[in-house]
């Protein structure tokens, strides 16, 4: 299956640009998963076995925090241009609404301090004062941020933490059982070994979400290759598992719902398009994670590496990971 796509994922490993990876390839009813390479180079050398769990980085934006405000958005308990300010008070600005920070357009900006060093208090209350730029709703430019405040939007109706709120109304009703924001360490393929935090290994790898834990909405989670085939089998046929998701709702997503509907963006999710002009919905993580979905195909690709370890100066990986999605888009089918 797509054999120029698989052909590129097994020579990130033999050109040594990851460690390893986990892979599986959706279409129609076949599905083809591989798992080969190393899952730790340092200390020692450790192969990569099936089952891992990975840090997903931001892949926890869409599979997480992105699905819970959908929920949200389908109870018309929220709606897509309501202001943030009217579910976070502590957010002053008026201007800013979901639709800009689902969509990265919000323009957020500003210099906070030493903020991979604030306690998880005075780093929240920083994120409140930012203030957008005059390209607000104008352009995207991907950040953390927007997908944090959706987390605490999300807090104010649950009165939990997101990452509980996601654990419930997510991650179990779709069957995910071995997908955690608290792994154990040593199921978890491990990602830097830095100065600071030594090699980390079943800690999140984001400097914001290790210190806003389970209050974080932009990062956290931890899962295996099986558990998000579970999660794109459902998302390519949201009508099998009732109760999650619309049918409708998520067919929506392949659209751009930027503010001025031409920047390429949808709901949580990045936009990226076949050679039949088909939209797929597609997100990364910065570990090394990412997944692109095919609905009227019913394709979807998922790739799970740890291209931050032990280093997380990796930029090779980028371009390797664009020439992937890009073959895959040209092959698949």
């Amino acid at each position: 299956m797509n054999e120029k796509t698989a052909a590129l994922l097994h020579q990130l490993v033999d050109q040594k640009i990851v460690p390893g990876v986990s892979y599986a390839m959706i279409c129609q009813d076949d599905i083809q998963t591989e798992v080969f390479g190393n899952k730790q180079l340092v200390p020692t050398v450790k192969p990569l076995e099936e089952g891992a769990l990975y840090d997903l980085a931001s892949l926890t934006k869409v599979i997480g925090t992105t699905t819970v405000i959908l929920q949200l958005l389908e109870a018309k308990k929220l709606r897509l241009d309501d202001r943030v300010a009217k579910y976070l008070p502590r957010f002053t600005d008026q201007r800013v609404t979901l639709r800009h920070l689902l969509t990265h357009t919000s323009a957020l900006s500003g210099y906070i301090k030493n903020r991979d060093q604030l306690p998880p208090a005075e780093l929240m209350a920083a994120l409140y004062t930012l203030k957008p730029a005059a390209w607000l709703g104008k352009k995207v430019v991907y950040a953390d941020i927007g997908l944090i405040l959706l987390g605490q939007i999300i807090e104010a109706f649950y009165h939990r933490p997101v990452q509980a709120v996601i654990t419930t109304e997510v991650l179990r009703p779709l069957g995910m059982k071995a997908s955690t924001f608290t792994p154990e360490k040593k199921q978890c393929v491990p990602t830097e070994l830095t100065a600071t935090r030594g090699l980390i290994q079943g800690e999140v790898h984001d400097p914001k979400a290790f210190i806003l834990g389970e209050h974080c909405g932009s990062a956290g989670l931890f899962s295996n290759l099986a558990d998000l085939v579970k999660f794109a089998k459902w998302m390519l046929a949201p009508q099998t598992i009732p109760g999650v998701l619309a049918p409708e709702t998520v067919a929506m997503l392949y659209a751009d719902h930027t503010p001025t509907h031409d920047l390429g963006r949808s709901l949580g999710w990045d936009l990226r398009y076949d050679r039949n002009n088909t939209p797929c919905l597609y997100h990364t993580g910065f570990t090394g994670t990412f997944m692109l979905l095919d609905q009227k195909g019913k394709n979807a690709l998922i790739v799970l590496s740890n291209r931050v370890h032990p280093s997380a100066d990796n930029e090779v990986f980028l371009e390797w990971r664009d020439k992937i999605i890009a073959t895959y888009l040209a092959e698949k089918d």
